[in-house]
């Protein structure tokens, strides 16, 4: 199994996997009527918006590994729960709860930000736990029994140095091939502040030396909201050569809670406090304009390809929250040509963020067969949804093959020659729910890659003056985008992705509660442009109409606009022409 270390490099929908209206199983296959080229595809794009989950996920730690991110987080402070999710995006991800707290012990209450990591082939989680007293917060570790980090759990007791005071927030680095425990603490045995301490470990249980003042809070947005004055929630990046702990600063219940940064000298020892530059400015801090604040208590992971490194944290969207509505949000790290970490500012809830890179693209496991199946694949409601498949067909030939769903019947596909990857499309029908798909090619010669769901749903598109995002519990992502009549750009999907230049048939899902039929334009960003008649029908009655349109290889931005009347848009799927 390839494991992605936590927190390392970093290791590490699309636009979320949703869903449509309407059953149909036809194909088209890539080899017609398109146009190739060497430049590498890596998926179809799309975009989401944050928060990453509906519920409450303070203090998230997130990991990508074999095709699946991971997260934990603060549950309550009661028990150690895990989701698990095809996308960085968790709205729909498996929950399992791994651990409960055993009764009437040092750490049966207030478990707070547990941590998720590989380490040296065994997965682990430290967290932090007392007995019904803060002062008496400690760090704890579980052990996995398997290779599965939604599997079981095995105590494994309190994670101490020779002091034995207050600790949380506690996670392992990987420092020069040394293991090195991170941590946030206090001086003595009274809540004054909160600083940054570092040990050393000889194995991912054990702290084997005295712990080491690495940073305590002295800045000025550092002890914003105190007294107590914080240092917390660290997380470890690495970039190329270099080493950061990025930590919380400001008090957590306060709109003020940002986050610092501190790089090692390259090639220095951990354990020396010079070694260790401070930032000056926080990293990321609260932005009313976007509605974002108290940005904090992060982790890193990486895109599925791991091309880019994302940080995962929590923030709310009110300025008196406190530790209310502190929930997951995502974006990508920027890195300027001298190495330094420009974050920007965080993103607000209306703003469409194109996914990792590589999200949506399902890998088959084992590679070079001539079938394989998938699993986790989620959807809202019942649908038929666009399926692209990779393939690889060195037979010379054009091979049959199927592809079915939850066990249902098998749909015929053709696969053309293609001694590179090849692409073929299919409509595939998909219960609410997680799906499982089979996509077998008869005869020898063919290699299923990978499978993709090329949907793009309109509330997680950029809207335009004349568009409005809703919920909608019939639509098939859970919302939709109302259309007011106009001239203006109502939604803009703006990272459409195909493989190769063609025509695509796109189908947009829409519901028109006129009484008469309304048109609505189709642009592509180049400017071409097609036009769907939409016919009166009910409100939350998504019909699909599809145009035809060329699309360049690569990122293709697609926007609806002049709508006649108002209309309600529910997703945009893309498939490729006979």
């Amino acid at each position: 199994m390839r494991k992605a270390t936590t927190k390392r490099w970093l290791i590490g929908a699309a636009a979320l996997i949703v869903i449509a209206i309407g059953w149909g199983g036809w194909l088209m296959n890539s080899g017609n009527n398109q146009e190739s080229s060497d430049v590498a595809y890596d998926g179809h794009g799309g975009t989401f918006k944050n928060t990453l989950a509906e519920m409450d996920t303070p203090d998230p730690s997130v990991v990508y590994n074999d095709g699946y991110y991971y997260m934990t987080f603060t549950h309550n402070g009661a028990d150690v729960m895990v989701m698990k999710s095809r996308t960085i995006d968790f709205k729909d991800a498996q929950r399992k709860t791994v651990w409960y707290p055993d009764v009437g012990t040092n750490y049966s209450a207030e478990l707070w930000a547990p941590e998720i990591q590989f380490i040296q082939g065994k997965w682990y989680i430290y967290f932090a736990a007392d007995d019904g007293r803060n002062e008496n917060h400690r760090m704890f570790a579980l052990q996995a029994d398997t290779d599965d980090p939604m599997g079981s759990y095995t105590f494994k007791g309190q994670i101490a140095d020779d002091t034995n005071k207050w600790a949380i927030d506690g996670l392992a680095a990987e420092i020069g091939g040394n293991l090195y425990f991170v941590w946030s603490g206090w001086e003595g045995d009274v809540n004054v502040q909160q600083n940054t301490y570092i040990a050393p470990m000889s194995d991912p249980l054990t702290i084997s030396g005295p712990r080491v003042l690495l940073s305590e809070p002295e800045l000025d947005w550092e002890k914003a909201g105190g007294p107590p004055y914080i240092n917390e929630g660290q997380s470890i990046l690495y970039h190329n050569e270099d080493v950061h702990i990025v930590y919380s600063g400001a008090g957590s219940w306060t709109p003020y809670y940002a986050l610092g940064m501190l790089t090692l000298t390259k090639g220095a020892d951990p354990l020396d406090p010079a070694s260790w530059t401070k930032r000056e400015q926080p990293l990321l801090s609260m932005d009313e304009e976007a509605g974002v604040f108290g940005p904090g208590h992060n982790s890193f992971t990486t895109s599925p390809d791991g091309a880019e490194q994302w940080i995962v944290y929590h923030a709310t969207s009110g300025p008196d929250d406190g530790w209310n509505n502190r929930k997951a949000r995502a974006q990508k790290l920027v890195w300027d040509e001298a190495g330094k970490l420009a974050l920007g500012k965080p993103i607000g809830l209306d703003e469409a963020i194109a996914v990792p890179s590589g999200t949506g693209v399902f890998r088959a496991d084992p590679q070079g067969a001539g079938e394989a199946s998938f699993d986790l694949i989620p959807v809202r409601v019942n649908t038929t949804a666009p399926l692209l498949i990779h393939y690889r067909n060195a037979s010379g030939e054009t091979l049959k093959g199927s592809v079915s769903a939850n066990e249902g019947e098998p749909i015929a596909i053709e696969l053309p020659p293609a001694d590179a990857t090849g692409y073929a499309y299919a409509d595939v029908p998909l219960i609410a729910g997680m799906n499982d798909i089979r996509v077998t090619a008869s005869g020898g010669g063919a290699v299923i890659e990978a499978i993709e769901l090329t949907r793009y749903e309109a509330e997680f598109a950029r809207i335009g003056p004349q568009g409005e995002a809703e919920e909608n519990a019939f639509a098939s992502g859970g919302g939709i985008v109302k259309l007011a009549p106009g001239e203006d750009e109502g939604v803009r999907f703006p990272n459409v992705v195909v493989p190769r230049k063609g025509d695509y048939e796109l189908r947009i899902a829409a519901s028109n509660p006129s009484d008469e039929p309304a048109k609505l334009t189709v642009r592509a960003e180049e400017g071409k442009t097609a036009t769907l008649e939409i016919p009166a029908g009910e409100r939350n009655a998504f019909a699909t109409q599809s145009v035809t349109l060329r699309l360049k290889e690569g990122v293709n931005a697609l926007i609806l606009e002049d709508a006649t009347a108002e209309l309600r848009i529910d997703y945009l799927d893309v498939m490729t022409m006979k």
